[in-house]
C-alpha cells in the first residue's frame, strides 16, 4: 500500500483524505454462502471524492467467523 501520510489526490492534488474499509464476496461459493472473503481499504479525497482501493489480506479465522454469522 502507498504511504498514505504523503498521499495526494491524483485528480485534484488535494492532500486531505478519509480512509475506510469494506468487504466483498469473491467466487461462486462465497456468493452462495455470503462469505465476504475479499477485504479492501479505501482512501477518498475530501475535496473531489476520488477514491482509490487497496486490497488487504484477510485471515482464515475472519472468513470462518463470517461464514457462521
Amino acid at each position: 500500500m502507498k504511504n498514505i501520510s504523503m498521499w495526494s489526490c491524483p485528480k485534484c492534488h488535494y492532500n486531505q483524505y478519509d480512509t475506510d474499509q469494506f468487504r466483498a464476496t469473491g467466487g461462486m461459493l462465497s456468493k452462495i454462502f455470503d462469505v465476504q472473503n475479499k477485504h479492501f481499504t479505501t482512501v477518498t479525497c475530501r475535496q473531489c471524492t476520488y477514491t482509490e482501493l487497496y486490497k488487504t489480506k484477510s485471515s482464515n479465522i475472519e472468513n470462518v467467523f463470517d461464514f457462521f454469522t
